[in-house]
């Protein structure tokens, strides 16, 4: 008697090819499982929005100095904004939390607009001219922006970016007094800003 399926030639080396996959397929659900569990604890350990992230050795420290030409064609020069709050602001137009916070930094430039007590600037990574230009014109905003790839690459390191987006406060003095990391929120730099 064959233990072949009826009908079917190759019934043993079906039946040896089903157990393979069987064994084989506990294996692949535990690889499965072990990365499912590995992005939910990613996730929930993660920051969910803006933190003011005062581990930078900045913090209290004099800001850099940032003389670099926006994308208007304008030289931004950070001491000619002493005595002034200024927000030194590091995104990119492809990047999803930076998208997210830019309502923030366009709520945040409108506020202090009439008053005139605090600049914004924005130093675009790995970006075209282009793209930024389409980005400010799609979603407002009307800051100075550094869209040189290699300043911008400088001034990230001279602030010690870790990740996009990152946002420097500095005091009217010149001080930088914090960084928020994972976004940018107008309400929190209020609160900051009135502490410092």
């Amino acid at each position: 008697m064959s233990d072949a399926f009826p009908g079917d030639d190759l019934g043993e080396e079906r039946l040896a090819e089903l157990g393979t996959r069987r064994s084989v397929a506990p294996y692949v659900a535990g690889v499965v499982a072990v990365a499912l569990a590995a992005l939910l604890w990613i996730l929930a350990t993660s920051d969910a929005g803006p933190e003011d992230g005062s581990a930078s050795p900045l913090i209290g420290e004099v800001r850099p100095d940032v003389v670099a030409e926006d994308r208007f064609g304008e030289i931004v020069d950070l001491s000619e904004w002493d005595g002034e709050w200024i927000v030194v602001n590091f995104f990119a137009t492809w990047c999803a939390a930076c998208v997210v916070e830019h309502p923030e930094l366009v709520e945040f430039e409108n506020r202090h607009a009439e008053a005139g007590d605090a600049k914004l600037v924005s130093i675009a990574f790995d970006d075209t001219a282009e793209d930024v230009e389409n980005f400010f014109n799609d979603n407002g905003g009307s800051w100075p922006v550094i869209t040189d790839r290699t300043v911008a690459g400088t001034i990230g390191l001279e602030f010690g970016v870790a990740r996009l987006p990152e946002t420097f406060l500095i005091s009217p003095d010149g001080i930088v007094v914090s960084r928020l990391v994972g976004g940018f929120s107008a309400d929190q730099a209020e609160d900051i800003m009135a502490r410092s």
